[in-house]
């Protein structure tokens, strides 16, 4: 697999890409060898131009600019459960500046009562910000869990919901 490390103004973003598609971005991270060894340890081993991104990396520095721009990549979703891509492709359509519940999304994906479930799907989401777990919340409003923990959670909803 092969990678690319994009400085933002969010941080340091590691992408990880096959011939299937993207197979994983990281959070951002405050040094570029954080998302370095993020990649390498996903098991990529070829870095790549950015030219091979399709844009990639000019929509991630966009995004940690505060513009709204569309994550149209195809993903490489091997070895993934229907339901994880189901909940996964259900997340991408949370339209940015809004939220979404766990129940609410495992409604969408005809789970109604799988928010735990779909807790976990987020926890175990390869393509933060790109795949936007962050805009999904608890029921009663509350952040929920985050892996970048949850002030970054709360950093992407605000650059998201703008000034």
């Amino acid at each position: 697999m092969k990678f690319h490390i994009c400085d933002t103004d969010l941080g340091w973003i590691g992408v990880v890409f096959s011939p299937a598609g993207l197979s994983a971005t990281t959070l951002p991270h405050r040094l570029r060898d954080g998302a370095l060894g993020e990649v390498l340890a996903l098991g990529a081993s070829e870095e790549a131009p950015e030219g091979e991104l399709n844009g990639l990396a000019d929509r991630l520095r966009s995004y940690g600019r505060g513009e709204a721009v569309a994550f149209p990549d195809a993903l490489d979703f091997d070895g993934v459960s229907p339901f994880l891509r189901a909940v996964w492709e259900a997340a991408q359509d949370i339209p940015r500046g809004q939220t979404s519940s766990y129940g609410e999304l495992a409604a969408r994906v005809g789970r109604p009562g799988a928010a735990r479930a779909v807790g976990q799907a987020m926890a175990r989401n390869r393509w933060p910000i790109v795949v936007p777990c962050h805009r999904v919340v608890a029921s009663d409003g509350g952040l929920g869990g985050y892996g970048g923990g949850l002030d970054m959670k709360k950093r992407l909803l605000r650059l998201e919901r703008g000034p």
